[in-house]
């Protein structure tokens, strides 16, 4: 284990998922550019973190590992998730499709590579088929096949999973076992403010403290102490999210309060040595790309300052999972 910094740090993961993530709610006919402009993104993000020394988590849904449907097909596990829903499901999603269409939006092996070579990026797991782990009807029989398939294809390219994020947030305990006992070391968890304690709810006071904590400053201070990084025998290190980057506003102001808000906490965190966990999709990206660039510029220009002044630290989960606990 490294042992543990006496400063701040900035922690990033990306939900990396393409399609496989967002299949279910939107019109796939309609998002082509969409994901045209995520993965035109992407190699500038990274980039961005190379030429800033920013570390990062790619959390990557496993399908995304497959060159082509051939290989999906041969990659398929033998144990499929049966959710009630079966909208949920990306196997049965794909028997209504017409694959050869929807290569660029399923496949990203290239990216994959590409994110490989960058300094300070670790390749993450989102599970297999961006699984469902609190959805009726699925095991955790099924979850560990999923697992270990994605495993398995990450294998091929010499990537070992250690930190794995949830799709949509979602998990139980006793599938935190599992993936310890599969070698995941290090968990992304839910913010601890109430309103992000059950991810999968849509509510209207959900949604409205959710969105009105972007702007302005409701709820618990986002930054934590790294003592507050609970390990436990048997389970990956739970690593809280602090703040969802959300996808860039047409309102200007909107977008200006956004930003002010991020770097407060990220001022707050450097000064009080404390964690400061940024998330987000690289699809988020897709609707204005370079107006969202330019905004991500601002937070990395941000960071580098608190850099310069604190000494602010740019770890990815797995490095903050293999510093020595505090005593």
């Amino acid at each position: 284990m490294n042992e543990v910094t006496n400063n701040g740090a900035l922690v990033i993961s990306l939900d990396f998922e393409l399609l496989w993530g967002i299949f279910d709610v939107i019109n796939v006919k309609k998002k082509k550019e969409y994901f045209e402009n995520t993965r035109r993104v992407i190699p500038e993000i990274l980039h961005l973190f190379e030429k800033n020394n920013i570390h990062a988590t790619w959390a990557t849904v496993g399908m995304l590992f497959n060159r082509n449907w051939e290989e999906w097909e041969q990659n398929s596990p033998d144990f499929k998730p049966t959710y009630n829903n079966p909208a949920l499901s990306a196997y049965e999603f794909m028997k209504q499709q017409e694959k050869e269409r929807l290569d660029k939006l399923c496949f990203a092996p290239e990216i994959i590579k590409q994110i490989q070579k960058v300094p300070g990026q670790e390749i993450g797991s989102h599970t297999y088929s961006h699984y469902y782990c609190q959805e009726e009807g699925q095991t955790v029989e099924q979850f560990q096949a999923d697992l270990e398939k994605a495993i398995s294809i990450a294998q091929e390219f010499a990537v070992e999973f250690r930190s794995l994020v949830f799709p949509r947030n979602q998990f139980r305990e006793e599938y935190l076992k599992v993936c310890y006992n599969l070698g995941i070391r290090s968990v992304r968890s839910n913010p601890a403010s109430w309103y992000w304690k059950n991810p999968g709810s849509n509510g209207f006071l959900t949604r409205l403290f959710r969105t009105g904590d972007v702007y302005n400053v409701i709820g618990k201070k986002k930054s934590y102490a790294y003592s507050g990084l609970i390990r436990r025998d048997g389970f990956p290190l739970a690593q809280k999210a602090s703040r969802f980057l959300r996808p860039t506003e047409s309102m200007s102001g909107m977008r200006a309060l956004k930003l002010k808000r991020i770097k407060a906490e990220m001022t707050l965190a450097a000064k009080k040595n404390e964690i400061y966990h940024l998330w987000w999709h690289p699809h988020n990206f897709g609707v204005n790309p370079d107006e969202s660039l330019k905004d991500l510029k601002v937070l990395v220009g941000h960071y580098r300052h608190l850099k310069k002044q604190y000494n602010f630290q740019s770890l990815n989960m797995d490095e903050i999972e293999r510093m020595e606990p505090i005593k």
